[in-house]
């Protein structure tokens, strides 16, 4: 086990299928017949077996993209309903274990809104998580800030997290290199591409103006805005005098979700600031035990380590 000097570590980026959600799922979405749909499907020994040897005290879960973003209205809020039902009844089971992240369905924001309040009043979850486009919009939309009104109000984040890129993306972008690298469209580049967009539009759609206390989360350090940070402010300066820079330092967290990269964090601490980094795995697509031995072995000091270990979890998500 991995020691981390006796800190708590709290992961916040991982993940189940709820069994209605993937049922909707082709049999490549799904992972069917693999060894990470087993994974993902099992939320009680093997999970808490493999959280107990890798040194992960809690785990925020919650359901693998790509959502129900993916679906109309109707289907969706039903579909998220249930889901976060089932979800905090795994949370009751073993409330010092689990916590949740509620299905937010978007396609349905007012619906979406209301959905949140629930599960975050009634079942104690941590915020919700939207897994990239809604049907093909981003998410900063103007009529999707109801979910966002909400969750300022709430006092809750909300998780960005990645889906497939759009079909035309896909089709310009990556086809031709698809069937020999298929990662290249998921977590090698296109989450990371599609991601990020989705977070440097937030901040262009003046969506913190007008809810002025709301908080963002992306994963995989950033989806590499850290690094692209001075270049991006630097840039859109010479259209607008917008504080691109500030309102995302101010209003983003970031997670260390599958990528466990010295060079990366120091330049995510660096441009953001210790206090908005959190620990995650990304399990099951990346193993605990390699996201807390390289906590373990990261040169970073005894104070930092516990901030993103678990106090910053502790302190934005109330844990």
């Amino acid at each position: 086990m991995a020691s981390n000097s006796g800190n708590r570590i709290i992961a916040i980026e991982e993940h189940y299928f709820d069994p209605e959600i993937v049922a909707e799922f082709d049999k490549k979405t799904s992972f069917e017949g693999t060894p990470i749909r087993k994974r993902m499907d099992d939320l009680y020994d093997a999970r808490i077996k493999d959280m107990d040897a890798s040194g992960i005290d809690m785990q925020v879960l919650s359901q693998g993209a790509p959502g129900v973003q993916r679906f109309d209205a109707e289907k969706a809020t039903k579909l998220a309903i249930a889901a976060n039902d089932r979800l905090h009844e795994t949370c009751q089971r073993h409330p010092d274990r689990f916590s949740g992240f509620a299905t937010v369905p978007s396609p349905a924001p007012e619906a979406a809104a209301d959905e949140l309040e629930r599960t975050v009043k009634d079942f104690g979850f941590k915020g919700g998580m939207i897994h990239g486009l809604t049907n093909g919009d981003f998410i900063d939309q103007k009529k999707y800030w109801p979910i966002f009104a909400r969750a300022e109000a709430l006092d809750v984040p909300i998780y960005i997290h990645p889906a497939v890129p759009h079909p035309d993306v896909v089709k310009a972008y990556y086809a031709d290199y698809l069937q020999k690298y298929p990662s290249l469209l998921t977590a090698a580049w296109g989450f990371t591409v599609e991601t990020a967009t989705a977070g440097i539009r937030m901040v262009l759609s003046e969506i913190f103006e007008a809810y002025p206390k709301l908080q963002i989360i992306l994963g995989h350090l950033g989806e590499g805005l850290p690094f692209l940070l001075w270049r991006i402010s630097d840039s859109l300066s010479r259209d607008s005098d917008y504080p691109f820079r500030e309102k995302f330092c101010k209003h983003f967290h970031i997670t260390t979700s599958g990528n466990f990269s010295d060079p990366a964090m120091l330049c995510s601490i660096m441009e953001m600031g210790v206090d908005r980094i959190m620990f995650s795995v990304d399990y099951p697509f990346a193993p605990n035990m390699q996201g807390t031995e390289w906590m373990e072995q990261i040169s970073l000091s005894p104070d930092d380590k516990k901030k993103i270990l678990h106090g910053n979890a502790e302190k934005l998500l109330r844990i």
